[in-house]
C-alpha cells in the first residue's frame, strides 16, 4: 500500500475527529483539524498547500482557542457570574463527558449553578434565581463558542479545499 494514501486517510481521520472535538470538549477540535490539514499538505510535499495557506489556517486555529475562552467568559460575565461559577462550569464540562452527549450539554449548566450557589452561600429564592441565570448565561456562552468554532472549522476546510484544488 502506498504510504501517501495512509497519510491522506490519517489526515482525514484527524479532520473528522477535530470536527467532533468542536462539539465534544474532550478533544482539541480545531488543532486536530489543523494537524490533519498539515499532514495532508506534508504528504503532498507541500505542492498544493503553501506556507501562506498553512499560516492562515494556523491563525484561524489560534483564533478558535481565543473564541473558546472568550465566549464562555463573556456569557458568564454578562450575567454576573462569580469565579466559582466559571470553575463549576469547567468541572461540569469534564464530568459531563462521562454522561454522553446529554451530559456534555447539561453538566456545565449544573456546574455553574452549583458554583454560583457556593459563592453566594445562600439558598434563598433570589439566590437560586440568580444562580440559574448564571448557569444559563454560561451555557449560552459555551453554545455560542461552539457555533463560532464550527464556523471557523468550515472556513478552514473551505480555505484548504480552495488551495488544494485551485
Amino acid at each position: 500500500m502506498d504510504p501517501q494514501i495512509v497519510f491522506y486517510v490519517l489526515a482525514a481521520v484527524l479532520v473528522l475527529l477535530g470536527l467532533i472535538g468542536v462539539v465534544l470538549p474532550a478533544l482539541p477540535g480545531l488543532p486536530l483539524v489543523y494537524a490533519g490539514m498539515l499532514l495532508a499538505a506534508w504528504a503532498d510535499g507541500f505542492e498544493r498547500i503553501g506556507v501562506w495557506t498553512l499560516v492562515a489556517l494556523g491563525v484561524l486555529t489560534a483564533l478558535s482557542l481565543a473564541v473558546d475562552l472568550a465566549a464562555t467568559a463573556m456569557g458568564a460575565k454578562r450575567v454576573g457570574a462569580s469565579r466559582l461559577a466559571l470553575l463549576g462550569a469547567a468541572i461540569g464540562t469534564v464530568v459531563g463527558l462521562f454522561f454522553s452527549l446529554v451530559g456534555v450539554f447539561v453538566a456545565p449548566f449544573v456546574g455553574a449553578v452549583i458554583g454560583e450557589l457556593i459563592h453566594r452561600r445562600k439558598l434563598a429564592s433570589a439566590d437560586l434565581g440568580h444562580a440559574t441565570k448564571v448557569g444559563l448565561g454560561t451555557w449560552l456562552g459555551i453554545l455560542f463558542g461552539v457555533v463560532l468554532k464550527l464556523a471557523l472549522a468550515f472556513a478552514m476546510i473551505g480555505l484548504f479545499l480552495i488551495a488544494w484544488f485551485f
